[in-house]
């Protein structure tokens, strides 16, 4: 069988091995603190674009005066 039709995935299968504590807390923290990052980017960003349509919109109450 050539090199190119081997499936490199099978490589993947079989069986799981545990993960040191110390490597798994360090990848937890990580996600962790990418998720602040991007709830704060929201908090701070998300708003804007209603913000903006909100402006734009005119309103029926100055057509009334």
């Amino acid at each position: 069988m050539k090199e190119q039709d081997k499936n490199p995935f099978k490589k993947l299968q079989g069986e799981l091995k545990e993960v040191p504590p110390e490597l798994r807390k360090k990848v937890m923290d990580d996600v962790a603190m990418a998720k602040l990052m991007m709830d704060l980017a929201t908090l701070f960003t998300g708003n804007y674009s209603a913000l903006i349509d909100g402006l734009l919109k005119t309103s029926n109450r100055n057509k009334n005066k």
